[in-house]
């Protein structure tokens, strides 16, 4: 049997730390979370989750920082990332002026789109989708 992908979800709210959380664990994936862009730098480093879900507007250290340091870590470079914020728009014209940084594997408003989320990260990791 395969093992259940992982996907890491990088968010400051705690509320949205833990729906996102069932969310995913509802639909067969494994989750680990942290707190800030420090920690879940860390953690894709230690644990090489199958994606990671990032909030961008976060304390300590932004979502901006932590995208950008996934990318430029061999380590990391190849873990897709959707990006789940509530200026996700601005984010995006940001990054697609970055042009050392390749584009995050999705874009989500908060609150994101439930189906929309899930099929994107069964896409990401290759599982196919149960709906």
């Amino acid at each position: 049997m395969n093992r259940q992908k992982t996907i890491l979800v990088v968010e400051d709210e705690s509320d949205e730390v833990a729906y996102l959380s069932a969310l995913f664990r509802d639909n067969g994936f494994d989750v680990i979370s942290a707190g800030n862009g420090h920690e879940g730098f860390s953690m894709a480093k230690k644990h090489h989750p199958d994606a990671i879900t990032l909030d961008i507007t976060m304390p300590e250290e932004s979502g901006v920082r932590m995208f950008r340091d996934l990318q430029e870590d061999p380590s990391t470079a190849a873990i897709p990332v959707g990006i789940i914020t509530g200026g996700s728009h601005e984010f995006k014209r940001f990054i697609e002026t970055r042009r050392h940084l390749p584009p995050p594997a999705g874009y989500f408003d908060k609150p994101p789109d439930r189906q929309e989320l899930l099929a994107k990260m069964r896409e990401l990791v290759g599982v196919a989708d149960a709906g």
